[in-house]
């Protein structure tokens, strides 16, 4: 089915049979993505006594418990509450979810004992600066990223400079392959977090932030439209399933 949707006064067309899923999957298994020191996800059916809610311990149906955290378990939508003392949801942060967006794909440097992703990795690859959304995927770019363990690994992250610019270029959905555009250990800093957003100064409670993406490398850099849908939590974050849709020529 082809669809043509128009932004800033220029019509993108998109074939909606055939969508790109970049999100990661939550499994019930220590092989489920897995960061920030918690357990793995649990799905488990409900018991009530000798009833078991599964059809093959004879129910009627299938009915689980799932136990997880959005932060830490799969792919995640978050808004400005992720970091703030006051309550903001994203089910009320982002109200719409079909945006034009950019893949870009980035080595991140060494510096120090870290690996960053700085202002001028992004200028160096960014191809548009009219977009409302950009994704980046991280070099190298292995499957293992499903069910990456990343506690105590010290990923990647955003320098504050680098999320600055971001801002700056008027994109409201950052999505990234990593637990978080931050430091995983920076004693609470969250310097990207709050420069991309520019908490507390002007606070963007429209933009979002998506982690823990992935995409194969079968998905090519370049433009495409970004169907990013949640899980309808009234939370800080929700889990996630970004589809993006190749811009046809």
């Amino acid at each position: 089915m082809i669809t043509t949707l128009e932004y800033n006064n220029t019509l993108y067309k998109i074939d909606l049979s055939k969508p790109l899923d970049i999100s990661i999957p939550l499994r019930a298994s220590k092989e489920n993505v897995n960061a920030w020191y918690i357990d793995a996800p649990k799905i488990e059916p409900v018991t009530n006594g000798d009833w078991i809610g599964k059809v093959s311990e004879g129910a009627s149906t299938n009915f689980n418990t799932i136990t997880f955290n959005p932060h830490g378990h799969g792919t995640h939508t978050e808004c400005v509450g992720h970091i703030t003392s006051e309550f903001y949801s994203i089910n009320d942060c982002l109200k719409k979810f079909f945006f034009i967006a950019d893949i870009i794909t980035i080595e991140p440097k060494k510096q120090g004992d870290d690996f960053v992703i700085t202002k001028t990795c992004i200028k160096d690859v960014i191809t548009s600066k009219n977009t409302e959304a950009l994704v980046i995927r991280t070099f190298p770019n292995k499957e293992d990223k499903l069910n990456m363990q990343y506690s105590h690994s010290n990923w990647a992250y955003l320098t504050e400079e680098a999320a600055r610019y971001i801002r700056e270029l008027n994109i409201s959905h950052l999505l990234i392959d990593l637990p978080s555009v931050d430091k995983e250990k920076d004693n609470g800093k969250l310097l990207a977090h709050k420069a991309f957003w520019n908490y507390p100064e002007a606070t963007r409670f429209e933009a979002t932030i998506t982690e823990m993406v992935y995409m194969p490398d079968e998905i090519k850099d370049g433009r495409y439209v970004l169907n990013l849908q949640i899980a309808s939590f009234e939370n800080d974050a929700a889990p996630s399933k970004p589809v993006l849709y190749k811009v046809l020529k």
